[in-house]
């Protein structure tokens, strides 16, 4: 079992940037794979970002060479830095850890970007 918690959304003008930190109840050196969806009103859950161990990072095209997946195995969290956000950015953003056969998601935090 691996519990995910979210934090560092919140309300933030069109340009500027966020930091999201999702952190893990397990090492998660041991976690095949992490990353962060997105949910917006009336829309599908996305993909954002995913990192791994052996293959390294991948980004959805709306958000690549704005946002950054990064991990501190010390602090067992991984974090999604978004610059330059756009109000098309805003949606509940969730954690992902795949671990064990298995998927694990967090409560999700929202990010609102206003134009």
């Amino acid at each position: 079992q691996v519990q995910l918690v979210e934090s560092g959304g919140g309300l933030v003008q069109a340009g500027g940037s966020l930091r999201l930190s999702c952190r893990a109840s397990t090492t998660i050196a041991s976690v095949n794979l992490m990353g962060w969806y997105r949910q917006a009103p009336g829309k599908q859950r996305e993909l954002v970002a995913t990192i791994r161990s052996t293959t390294g990072t991948n980004y959805a095209d709306s958000v690549q060479g704005r946002f950054a997946i990064s991990r501190d195995y010390a602090r067992n969290t991984v974090y999604l830095q978004m610059e330059n956000l756009k109000a098309e950015d805003t949606a509940v953003y969730y954690c992902l850890a795949f671990y064990g056969g298995k998927q694990y998601w967090g409560k999700g935090t929202l990010v609102t970007v206003s134009s």
